[in-house]
């Protein structure tokens, strides 16, 4: 029967019998001396009861008994600390990194009035969307639509070279319209943001650029410096270096007429290429807006009929880095799904996390148990005990938190540096702490949930008679939780197997082109003059085998057009074709193979307006006979004078379109494309280097390796890919420590048997196959549960890529045998030691 000062407010009597200890004392009240608190309580003194008693010292015991339980049982808490620590510490990694990519381009004071305009065109029967706009749309659409209060075109990454004050270096930068500083928050530290970018010689650079060239924003703004040794620019304004989640970094911005003197083309209504930025006025409508604009090019793009349409739509500037694909015409994806999708794997390891404390801390309640029993008899109720073992959840949690924070503070610089950004704990915000403590209580909660509900409902008169039983259900729902388990792991497996795959594929498959050794040298400043010559006398340096040109990047090769035509084209149809301009040389040069004809030559002068096509474009024209047939291209009527097989001009990601290859040797512009000796490698930069300053002395010497730019088109894949690998090992490695927990708990419920079992006779191999048997069946279990679920999964992955690998039967099998094979790796131990203990003591205590 359970003493009254356990129910309430006791009499004097009951209260001073309660308190007492062993030896006649009271237990912290009045000193001890009993006769003293007598006295007091006579004079009018009211006594702490046990109920207010219990509210000031609740906690302390609590705290008291769960050391004591961490420092008994040292291997048993390690094990359990450190799982949680390693889910905590890879949740907070992940979600630092979502954290930031969320913030990409989202600090903008205006950012609910911002939108970027995209097109959506209809042609040949598809539906093409993109954010590429013609050069003078954003001045047209603020003249001619009320709602919009600023605009601004923004052109393109451009590296140029600049000259002043006694130093020449390469920038990377942009163009823009007089409005880009009054739409975006990039605060100048010289200058006007109403002014900075009015004048058609004006540029505004960084703080890093003016500190390059003249020390100090304070000394930079006002001077002149030299653009591409073409034009003299004012720096009309200085901001601050732009912040690292910033979608389109830069560090220049040059008034928009300087782009357009660079790209006459860009005045014409039926060119794209540039995007448009607007920013709403206030009271604006988005959705109205959008509507109104549909139809906006129809008065300028005079190449629109029935076969060709275009539309136009907005999109949220804040919204555009994570969601800027496209499918069928309509926003449709992006990044966005990785940061989907690392969202989900950080609450995988926390969950998996979670579920191995629980684990863990059942396979302790045979150690518990009499404790447990023990207190109910003196009148532990199960609300108490539930306090108590979700508070030691709560204070192991709090200790793998601490690890977890220290974890995450040496892991984090090396994650910054693959994952390219420059991620900090945010430990001066209160936001942090306040968003950790709740992670923690969350945490402690979940994990300390079904222990509290377990060990509490334990039968005391069972416990102490040593007769616990536990319930079908309770045994069912912890292996449920291991499956659970498993079935995450197997599924970050089978991804990890699938991704390594894919991104190998990228990196190893046949790009219809060899870009070994091939070089990239930027036609700028007076090569673009001088290129014959440059091509003469590098061709003579050792380790230099051919050298062409090429209007564009041989992997980004984005200008298109519908200005072809050709006998029996059909007058309804509007095809589109990839174009590019090259010199002598080309095929060669690239390494691509020719179905029919032959590649640029000096020995025909008709090459002039000579045009090779590809796979794709000659389906579009459909020539049984190609080679010498005409094909007029832009209005000049020319001839068809090879087919090269179809390689890879862009990306993976989509699929070969038509290209159209034109005579280019004379044009002034584009890349000089030079096939080198990989054995001189160095012996032919360095030559190209002389040459390069004896011809161009304004410009300082660059080049690319088209392997290096091949893969870093690749990089986000790769990324996801090696983060991939580690999160799946953290997430198997979490797994196998609830297993353990499992594994434990069985060989402690099943030590009689198997005392049992070895009397009679049973080998230790026997008893292994027992004790493993079932923990086999659960992962086999949780891989059939595990594998469509990760099919399904990756495959909506890989319909990213336009050229992607088929997922194989063998990458399931694969999974499920690593998931066995690590997981008997775990239980072995345990179940040996079981299988090998001595009879005799476990059943001496029957």
């Amino acid at each position: 029967m359970t003493p009254s000062v356990f129910r309430g407010t006791p009499s004097l009597e009951v209260f001073i019998a309660n308190c007492n200890n062993s030896d006649g004392k009271v237990r912290n009240v009045a000193g001890g001396n009993k006769e003293k608190l007598i006295e007091r309580i006579k004079a009018g003194y009211k006594p702490i009861t046990y109920n207010s008693l219990k509210l000031t010292s609740m906690f302390r015991n609590y705290l008291l008994v769960a050391l004591r339980n961490l420092k008994r049982n040292k291997i048993f808490s390690l094990i359990n600390i450190l799982g949680l620590a390693l889910g905590i510490a890879c949740s907070l990694l992940i979600l630092l990194w979502v954290q930031d990519e969320r913030s990409v381009d989202a600090y903008h004071k205006n950012g609910g009035q911002l939108y970027s305009i995209y097109e959506r065109q209809y042609y040949d029967g598809m539906i093409n969307a993109g954010y590429s706009t013609p050069g003078l749309m954003y001045d047209e659409m603020k003249k001619m639509l009320p709602d919009v209060q600023y605009a601004t075109g923004f052109a393109w990454k451009d590296l140029n070279t600049f000259e002043a004050n006694n130093k020449m270096l390469k920038e990377e930068g942009n163009y823009a319209g007089p409005d880009f500083f009054k739409m975006f928050s990039f605060p100048l530290l010289q200058g006007n943001a109403l002014t900075a970018l009015n004048s058609t010689v004006s540029i505004a650079v960084s703080k890093k650029m003016a500190e390059d060239f003249f020390g100090s924003p304070q000394e930079a703004i006002g001077k002149t410096i030299r653009y591409q040794n073409r034009k003299d620019l004012k720096i009309t304004g200085v901001f601050e270096n732009i912040p690292q989640n910033t979608s389109d970094k830069f560090d220049y911005i040059i008034n928009w007429e300087t782009f357009l003197e660079n790209n006459d083309w860009a005045r014409d209504w039926g060119n794209n290429g540039p995007k448009t930025y607007i920013m709403l006025r206030k009271n604006a409508d988005a959705a109205t807006f959008e509507k109104k604009i549909t139809h906006f090019l129809d008065s300028y793009n005079k190449e629109q009929k029935a076969s060709f349409r275009i539309e136009c739509g907005i999109q949220r500037f804040d919204d555009i880095y994570l969601h800027s694909n496209f499918k069928d015409g309509e926003i449709s994806g992006g990044r966005i799904e990785y940061v989907n999708l690392f969202t989900i794997v950080a609450i995988f390891i926390l969950l998996i996390a979670c579920i191995n404390f629980m684990n863990l801390t059942t396979a302790r309640s045979v150690k518990r148990a009499k404790e447990i029993g023990i207190r109910k008899v003196v009148g532990a109720e199960r609300t108490a005990l539930m306090r108590q073992f979700i508070g030691e959840a709560m204070l192991l949690t709090f200790f793998a938190s601490i690890i977890a924070l220290l974890l995450v503070t040496i892991l984090l610089p090396a994650f910054n540096n693959y994952t390219g950004k420059q991620m900090q704990l945010p430990v001066n915000q209160f936001s942090f702490w306040l968003s950790l403590s709740g992670l923690i209580i969350l945490t402690g909660f979940i994990s300390g949930s079904y222990p509290a509900l377990f060990l509490s409902s334990f039968n005391p008169i069972g416990v102490l008679k040593g007769t616990l039983k536990f319930s079908n259900s309770a045994t069912y729902f912890r292996k449920g939780l291991v499956v659970f388990q498993f079935i995450l792991s197997i599924v970050l497996i089978i991804g990890t197997i699938v991704v390594s795959k894919q991104v190998d594929y990228i990196q190893t498959t046949n790009l219809g082109y060899n870009r070994e050794n091939l070089v990239y040298i930027p036609l700028e400043g007076d090569l673009t003059g001088k290129y014959d010559l440059f091509k003469k006398e590098s061709s003579k340096l050792p380790g230099v085998k051919v050298i062409t040109r090429l209007s564009q990047s041989p992997t980004d090769m984005q200008n298109s057009t519908g200005g072809v035509e050709w006998i029996g084209k059909d007058p309804n149809a509007e095809p589109e074709f990839t174009q590019a301009s090259a010199g002598y040389d080309f095929i060669k040069t690239m390494g691509i193979q020719m179905l029919q004809g032959r590649d640029f030559s000096k020995d025909f002068a008709t090459d002039s307006l000579g045009y090779i096509l590809n796979e794709e474009a000659l389906k579009k024209i459909g020539f049984k006979n190609p080679v010498g047939m005409p094909l007029t291209f832009w209005h000049k009527t020319g001839t068809i004078i090879g087919i090269m097989k179809n390689f890879h001009f862009n990306s993976l990601h989509e699929p070969i379109k038509p290209l159209i290859i034109r005579f280019g040797e004379e044009e002034t512009y584009g890349t000089a494309l030079v096939k080198i000796d990989g054995s001189k490698t160095k012996r032919a930069l360095a030559g190209l280097e002389i040459i390069c300053k004896q011809l161009n002395p304004k410009f300082p010497f660059t080049y690319k390796f088209a392997d290096e730019e091949y893969q870093k088109m690749y990089r986000s894949e790769q990324v996801i890919g090696k983060l991939s690998d580690y999160f799946a090992f953290l997430a198997i490695f979490i797994s196998c420590l609830g297993l353990l927990g499992l594994a434990i708990f069985t060989a402690e419920q099943r030590t009689k048997e198997i005392g049992i079992r070895k009397v009679l006779g049973a080998s230790v191999s026997s008893l292994f196959t027992l004790l493993s048997k079932e923990f086999i069946q659960l992962v086999f279990i949780a891989m059939i549960i595990a594998s469509p679920i990760a099919w399904w999964a990756m495959n909506n992955w890989l319909q990213d890529f336009a050229y992607r690998i088929n997922i194989s039967w063998w990458v399931f099998i694969i999974a499920g045998i690593v998931s066995l094979v690590i997981a008997l790796i775990t239980i072995s131990f345990h179940a040996i030691k079981a299988a090998i203990a001595n009879p005799v003591k476990s059943l001496r205590t029957e």
